[in-house]
């Protein structure tokens, strides 16, 4: 007779179990459609309480009339607000876009930081788009969080917390740096496509017995 494998004990194993069913489950691919550091930052801005595809929709136009940082550094903030209209918050992403290619210029040659530290001072950019920039568009560490990877990190009982930093530094801890990236990508995907916010589909989920949250919610 079979013997059922036991599920991992413990948030480290459960978290080294996810990392390595996700990567066969989803790719590790970016929804957002760049070309890259610039555009990504700049597309990655916007994206913010907006969706992918809207945003997709926006940013060739965008690209093609300030293609650099200087184009958009000297840009008229009025102008950059025509062209995004389509996406929410459009007056103050456009002011942030101006500015932060300004800073771009005027304090880093024209090339987009690496350094965490350096990428979070530039105008509409938090944690969160650091972390997309430096690990999508450099290949550095870095763990974005959002609402996705939050509430699935919950659910799986990899962290209790639930400030986007606290999640950030609980999964570091779990997952190997030059994991970080291409697992919140995938999470985002599961997040979307099978562990929905009201209704997950634990039926269907790759995760389900090594979750402990599974059909119980």
């Amino acid at each position: 007779m079979a013997v059922k494998a036991r599920a991992p004990r413990g948030a480290r194993a459960r978290a080294a179990a996810v990392v390595t069913r996700l990567a066969t489950e989803y790719p590790a691919e970016c929804a957002l459609v760049h070309e890259g550091p610039f555009q990504l930052l700049v597309a990655t801005i916007l994206s913010a309480q907006c969706t992918d595809e809207m945003v997709n929709k926006t940013t060739p136009a965008l690209f093609a009339r300030y293609p650099t940082p200087a184009d958009l550094a000297e840009a008229d903030i009025a102008e950059v607000e025509q062209v995004i209209r389509s996406i929410g918050l459009f007056r103050s992403k456009a002011k942030n876009l101006v500015g932060m290619a300004r800073m771009i210029e005027e304090e880093f040659g024209g090339e987009v930081p690496t350094e965490l530290d350096d990428l979070v001072r530039l105008p509409g950019v938090g944690r969160k788009t650091g972390n997309v920039i430096r690990s999508v568009a450099f290949g550095l560490p870095g763990l974005p969080v959002d609402t996705h990877v939050g509430r699935i990190s919950r659910r799986l009982g990899l962290t209790t917390e639930t400030d986007p930093v606290k999640v950030e530094h609980a999964l570091g801890a779990l997952v190997p740096p030059d994991e970080r990236g291409a697992f919140s990508l995938r999470m985002i995907l599961h997040g979307r496509q099978v562990c929905d916010a009201r209704k997950p589909r634990c039926d269907v989920c790759i995760l389900a017995d090594v979750c402990p949250s599974a059909f119980k919610l």
